[in-house]
């Protein structure tokens, strides 16, 4: 393939994946981000994953993609826009509530994206026959955020997560790596001068230093990875999330410029959008499964889910809710009946 067939190819995959509900896609060498693996290297020395094991174990894929595939070429990177519709962080007021992550309220993403990535790439395919492709969502030892930078479609803030001046911070990353040699898009540049609204918002400090995070403190690891009881020092940091966190996303000035979302299948459950507290402490492992069918949430289990909703119910200072946690003190997970007498102690502290 010729220089300028490769550049019409490019262009015409960009449209294309535009076409397919992406916001924007790029295009970057698989060596593109060498400075990633030392500072890899370096947040799991200072044991920042927390129980994240699997972040150690692949470290040496992380920062290089021909590790993952020695024949890939370059790297196909799409942002895939959840825009919230409301204000993301309005339910944190609302005590007998729970706040769960937009990302969260709708289908599993994972499922969504993938299926799409595969449309692209079988098009891609027909458009240059003997090219090979995998495609990737969060299924890799793949540094997503770094790749994406390096391929344009916006940087790394402050808060760790990639936005963009275009499209805010408010969207997925989906990967194609493929044995083609395709013209790569210049990387982007940082824009967060001064501001640190993400950081300032933190309930729980998560970050050390700007572009730093310490992933044992964050209320989305806290909440969604991390197994067994939460320290009792951040669990009122916790409010009312039960899973994952939107403060440090919600106030980055550059979502003014956010686009709105396009794929339906992102648009809020309405009984995620604010569900009561109560509620949820009911479900048992059946009801919990068939609540959460096709929701990224089931896929913490019901026990830490459970922890997390007890943990909110404490924080709640609604002496009413304490009928919701009492029946769990006995239950059989540790996790869930330490939660559920921390809530009651915590209750009858701010009766």
């Amino acid at each position: 393939m010729t220089g300028a067939e490769a550049a019409a190819l490019t262009a015409r995959l960009k449209a294309r994946a535009r076409a397919e509900g992406f916001a924007a896609a790029g295009i970057c060498a698989p060596d593109a981000i060498p400075r990633a693996p030392a500072r890899l290297a370096r947040f799991l020395a200072l044991g920042w994953h927390g129980q994240m094991g699997w972040m150690e174990r692949r470290a040496d894929w992380r920062g290089d993609p021909r590790v993952l595939w020695a024949e890939a070429r370059s790297v196909i990177m799409l942002a895939d826009l959840y825009t919230p519709d409301g204000d993301p962080l309005a339910t944190l007021g609302q005590a007998d509530r729970a706040t769960i992550s937009v990302y969260a309220r709708g289908r599993d993403y994972h499922d969504v994206i993938k299926k799409r990535l595969k449309r692209l790439g079988r098009w891609l395919i027909e458009q240059a026959p003997g090219a090979r492709i995998k495609v990737f969502v969060d299924t890799a030892p793949l540094m997503e955020k770094p790749l994406a930078q390096a391929a344009g479609l916006g940087w790394q803030g402050k808060h760790t997560n990639l936005l963009a001046r275009d499209l805010g911070n408010w969207f997925f990353l989906g990967a194609i790596l493929t044995t083609l040699e395709l013209p790569r898009d210049d990387p982007a540049e940082a824009h967060c001068g001064r501001c640190r609204a993400c950081l300032d918002i933190c309930p729980t400090d998560a970050f050390p230093a700007p572009f730093t995070l310490d992933a044992r403190r964050c209320i989305s690891y806290l909440t969604i990875e991390h197994r067994g009881p939460v320290d009792p020092a951040l669990r009122p940091a916790l409010g009312n999330r039960i899973y994952g966190c939107d403060d440090c996303l919600a106030v980055c000035p550059w979502n003014k410029f956010a686009q709105s979302a396009q794929e339906a299948k992102y648009t809020a459950r309405d009984d995620l959008r604010a569900p009561h507290l109560a509620a949820l402490a009911g479900l048992d492992d059946a009801g919990f499964g068939a609540r959460f069918a096709g929701s990224p949430i089931k896929r913490i289990g019901r026990d830490r889910f459970l922890r997390n909703v007890l943990y909110a119910i404490g924080n709640s200072a609604d002496p009413t809710l304490g009928a919701a946690a009492a029946p769990h003190c006995d239950d059989p997970d540790p996790a869930v009946a330490d939660a559920a007498r921390w809530a009651l102690n915590r209750l009858r502290a701010t009766a």
